[in-house]
């Protein structure tokens, strides 16, 4: 059986996420995560935080902090956040680890020794104003591509370009906003990926078509748009420093590797921190180095992020010479957008994963988002769709079964699960109906395709919800309490079905169903398909307790209430 590494794409450290980068990334590789874990296989899911670059210099400028004490904040605030989402990370480390400065640095050696790596003079951009030359983040202005006046000097965050700080229209220092701006000559290195194109070129035929197709398509446009040689170092403060065993010059001038050359060796790094807790036990060398035998591994990003791991880190990795494991399958998002504009957090536009804890519970948004996760197309977030979704679905179809089914049982036959009659017709074409649904969710989370998978765990709760209302147990108990009973039992074992193989989606409501039965020898990790026909893990004479609401309704209150903290109006 294979082993599954999972990352997903490093959130930048100059503050707290909001809900499109949730789902564009962490949470479906969470919930990926967690299902694979109880399927039975071994797990690795691996994240951090993104530190380097100008965004964290910046960042902590604007809050007054030396830039090392703000990264080890804001860590502990993001982390907290992730916390609150009940994201179950093997390890979420930091890109400015000491492991991370390493590897990164050797990457850097062997790409040298191999002849990948060229020290060139250019031509940078340099402010008077603020006595510095001016790294690519530190330049804005406008797209030569798309027009838009907020691009910055690095990547075009409208339409996702990639750019050079010379490439703007109307340039200006992010830094103080001085537009007199001069070209002055600098040293950098450069990663010759020219070198590389055609090795990246078969490395992604021989991957792409197993990707979705906004992965490789993005992949094989940078390709057909061809590979340039990229300058793989800044003039920063902070970031890991070129090596002076190698670079003597460049690193007596301080310079550093460009964020996007350390960021995605963090993966790799975040594993060896993860490893250095327990290194009697833990071996992050077989996750990473000649892994491909036994190792499944598996990315989520959002489309931005795409370029960089399906073209430009396997070129790095392909450069170095050594056998770095390196991406089985991409799973790209396209964007969720507020209101159908884009979520911002330079322009704090939209809601934030903070601000989403401080208003309900994390099941309510993980349901929510990877219900309506953006795969296929962008998709967008309302207040409205998100009220009903969650009164439908998560209030009504799976909260109400459950209340109703305990607490009617509680009044009627006690705080045990009651007998009742012998199985009957209905409760085998339920069985047959459930193991069906059981399958096709299990084939959509196989395929990592998360609407479809919420949509057949939908369905699975409705399930429950017909079969109640077909043997009406408040009017079979009238006449006849033992097949009341069986009805009855048989809903429990439902919602202890649902509580297994709910929990990658809402593992705490789904604790709170599985706490309610008092199962001693409960470690069931799934459901197999025999015992969803069966329906008798709950077996008569089994105590339990009605658990508090799982899922409150949303008024329309609470929906205006939402609507003008946040702002947002029906196009």
């Amino acid at each position: 059986m294979a082993r599954h590494l999972i990352t997903s794409a490093l959130p930048y450290i100059n503050g707290i996420k909001h809900l499109g980068n949730m789902v564009g990334s962490m949470l479906p590789a969470d919930v990926y995560s967690r299902y694979l874990r109880q399927r039975g296989h071994d797990v690795l899911y691996i994240c951090a935080t993104d530190e380097h670059g100008t965004p964290a210099e910046l960042a902590a400028k604007e809050r007054g902090l030396p830039v090392d004490e703000f990264c080890a904040q804001a860590h502990d605030a993001q982390k907290a956040v992730y916390d609150g989402f009940a994201l179950a990370f093997d390890y979420f480390g930091r890109s400015s680890s000491a492991e991370n400065r390493d590897i990164t640095q050797h990457f850097a050696r062997k790409l040298n020794e191999n002849g990948f790596i060229e020290e060139r003079a250019i031509r940078q951009v340099f402010s008077p104003a603020d006595d510095r030359f001016l790294p690519d983040r530190y330049v804005e202005g406008t797209c030569p591509h798309c027009g838009y006046d907020k691009a910055r000097g690095d990547q075009c965050e409208n339409c996702t370009r990639v750019l050079d700080p010379t490439d703007l229209i109307e340039p200006r220092s992010a830094i103080s906003g001085s537009t007199d701006l001069e070209v002055r000559e600098t040293k950098h290195l450069f990663l010759l990926q020219s070198k590389l194109q055609h090795e990246v070129e078969e490395w992604v035929s021989r991957h792409e078509q197993d990707w979705p197709q906004l992965a490789s398509s993005i992949a094989r446009k940078w390709l057909t748009e061809g590979l340039h040689d990229r300058a793989i170092t800044r003039d920063l403060d902070w970031g890991v420093p070129v090596p002076a065993d190698t670079w003597p010059e460049l690193a007596a001038e301080g310079k550093v590797f460009y964020v996007w050359f350390d960021a995605p060796v963090e993966y790799i790094g975040a594993t060896k921190e993860w490893a250095d807790q327990d290194p009697e036990n833990r071996d992050w060398k077989s996750w990473w180095y000649d892994a491909d035998a036994d190792v499944r591994y598996t990315q989520f990003m959002a489309k931005d992020n795409v370029p960089f791991h399906t073209v430009m880190f396997p070129a790095t990795e392909l450069g170095v010479r050594e056998p770095w494991k390196k991406v089985d399958y991409v799973k790209a998002f396209n964007w969720l957008t507020y209101y159908g504009g884009k979520f911002s957090t330079s322009q704090k536009r939209g809601v934030f994963t903070d601000q989403a804890l401080d208003i309900l519970p994390a099941d309510y948004w993980r349901y929510f988002l990877i219900a309506n996760a953006p795969e296929s197309d962008d998709s967008s977030f309302t207040w409205e769709h998100f009220t009903a979704t969650v009164n439908k679905d998560l209030a009504d179809t799976l909260g109400n079964f459950v209340n109703r089914v305990l607490s009617f049982s509680k009044k009627r036959f006690g705080e045990e699960v009651p007998a009742g009659a012998e199985a009957g017709e209905a409760e085998a074409k339920l069985g047959e109906e459930i193991a069906g649904l059981l399958a096709e969710y299990e084939t959509q989370m196989e395929a990592l395709q998360f609407r479809k998978a919420a949509a057949a765990l939908r369905a699975l709760w409705s399930a429950g919800n017909s079969y109640l209302e077909e043997k009406a147990p408040w009017l079979e108990i009238k006449t006849d309490p033992e097949a009341a009973a069986l009805t009855l039992r048989t809903a429990m074992n439902l919602i202890h079905l649902y509580a297994v193989v709910s929990e990658p989606f809402i593992p705490a409501s789904s604790a709170a169903m599985r706490a309610a039965f008092a199962l001693p020898d409960d470690t069931a990790t799934w459901i197999t398909e025999a015992e969803a026909k069966a329906l008798t893990t709950v077996p008569a004479g089994t105590p339990f307790t009605v658990p508090p609401v799982l899922f409150a309704k949303l008024t329309d209150e609470d929906l205006e209430t939402y609507k003008e903290r946040f702002g947002g109006s029906e196009a």
